[in-house]
């Protein structure tokens, strides 16, 4: 399952949770600041576990390119 879902016309195309309008930036920004995974769980019953693996997994997949530093 694709838990990770892009619609253009959902959240102005940012990549949400199975469709919900629950984005992977919020759930990101949520562990950012404290929160754990329980908490997001319970904050946000429709929400399973591997959908916050899921958002974190993206994450790393979408940050891993080489960055150039001029020197």
């Amino acid at each position: 399952m694709n838990r990770i879902t892009i619609n253009p016309n959902q959240c102005g195309g940012r990549p949400c949770i199975r469709g919900m309008r629950i984005r992977v930036k919020d759930v990101l920004d949520m562990l950012a600041e404290g929160a754990t995974p329980a908490e997001i769980l319970a904050d946000f019953p429709d929400l399973e576990a591997a959908d916050i693996q899921a958002c974190i997994a993206y994450a790393a997949r979408y940050l891993d390119h080489t960055v150039l530093v001029s020197t």
